[in-house]
């Protein structure tokens, strides 16, 4: 059943990919490293990646022609791979990841598990004590971070092999994952049924579009958990990466990181990224809230008024490639990590120990402990709503 699985799929995106751009392009090189070459427009190939208990893992390579190359797994949605340009055309991975789907299924059993490129849910970042009530009804999730609840829990959406329900090159590379959380699964009430879309374009942009519904009330925050390193993944640090989020506020934490319901002004704290700073020019100062997470751990406010039209949320740049990534969302927040949690017990894509501020993250997201916050927009979802977020990355540069 697997192969036949497989083999449909390989048929539909062969047939598609070859329909739209010929039968020139080739296969991508394992390392992501190499120079920009000749490509007749968007394509997208897929491959046998593995198994996990019985279920086919696949991955995805969506090229768009212009020189960027990403590569999905439909285990955990996760972003394997990004290949983009520097200033001279030399193409690079620019995010951390394994180089198997072992690594993936190992990094489950560590205490600081990294969430490599992953769709994080049914409920990104934090939920304290891992409770939460909905209409009188309280709903216990397991913990698994200080004693609180991260990323949905011990077995998240990271950890689960999503339906394929197409991939397809046009116009774009494109491609679709579901997941359907049956009621009870990891203490959530409802059944939610997830959708997550990928599209690169050829203007170098990765869209990330999720919707979810449910038949009874429930919450939900999904995002995407990609590392970067816009130095290549193999890169020692990001600390010379030069930031910018456009949030004048932020949500401080207590000592487990839970929001303390406060609303604080970056203005004249290291949490200040309103101009391009580089992330290490602050990230040793003596705040308590650097002091708790060990760096850069916490969530923005976005300057986006009461609406829920895409707006700039973070620019990244790294002076010596040139590149630069822009992040656009529909969402209020969005969750900087500085990596502060790699040991070096990971080795990634390229053969290299990842070690602490080896790549940062960006988390698009509703605010962590939203379920118990009321003063906070919302994470509520209910039958006959949907719940829909979109997050650009557009890759570039300077």
């Amino acid at each position: 059943m697997r192969g036949n699985i497989f083999l449909r799929a390989l048929a539909l995106v062969g047939a598609v990919s070859m329909a739209a751009c010929g039968n020139t392009a080739t296969t991508p090189s394992p390392t992501g490293s190499g120079t920009v070459s000749a490509d007749p427009g968007p394509r997208l190939d897929v491959e046998p990646f593995g198994e996990v208990n019985g279920s086919a893992v696949s991955r995805y390579t969506l090229t768009n022609g212009r020189g960027m190359r990403v590569r999905i797994l439909n285990y955990g949605g996760i972003v394997q791979s990004l290949e983009a340009p520097d200033r001279d055309g030399r193409t690079e991975n620019v995010v951390l990841g394994f180089p198997t789907l072992d690594g993936y299924l190992a990094s489950n059993g560590f205490a600081s598990k990294p969430y490599f490129g992953a769709i994080v849910g049914r409920y990104a970042n934090r939920i304290a004590k891992g409770t939460f009530a909905l209409d009188g009804a309280v709903h216990q999730v397991p913990v698994n971070n200080n004693g609180n609840s991260l990323h949905g829990g011990t077995a998240g959406f990271d950890q689960k092999v999503w339906q394929v329900l197409w991939a397809r090159s046009t116009d774009t590379a494109a491609l679709r994952l579901q997941y359907v959380s049956p009621a009870g699964e990891m203490g959530y009430p409802g059944t939610l049924t997830a959708t997550v879309d990928y599209t690169l374009d050829r203007d170098n942009r990765l869209t990330i579009d999720y919707t979810a519904t449910t038949d009874a009330p429930t919450v939900v925050n999904l995002t995407n958990h990609t590392y970067w390193n816009l130095g290549g993944e193999s890169a020692l640090h990001v600390y010379d990466h030069k930031l910018t989020v456009h949030a004048d506020r932020y949500t401080p934490t207590d000592a487990t990181q839970i929001p303390t319901g406060e609303i604080a002004q970056v203005r004249g704290t290291p949490m200040d990224f309103t101009a391009p700073t580089p992330i290490g020019a602050r990230i040793t100062a003596a705040d308590p809230q650097l002091m708790t997470g060990q760096g850069y751990d916490l969530n923005w406010v976005l300057n986006r008024g009461d609406g829920t039209a895409l707006v700039p949320a973070a620019e990244v740049e790294d002076p010596a490639s040139g590149r630069t990534l822009t992040v656009e969302t529909t969402e209020p927040g969005i969750q900087f990590y500085s990596g502060n949690f790699l040991t070096g017990a990971y080795t990634g894509t390229g053969g290299h120990a990842y070690r602490q501020g080896a790549g940062l993250a960006l988390e698009t997201q509703h605010f962590p402990d939203s379920p118990n916050r009321p003063e906070f927009p919302s994470t509520r979802l209910d039958p006959g709503q949907t719940y829909h977020q979109t997050t650009v990355y557009r890759l570039g540069t300077r």
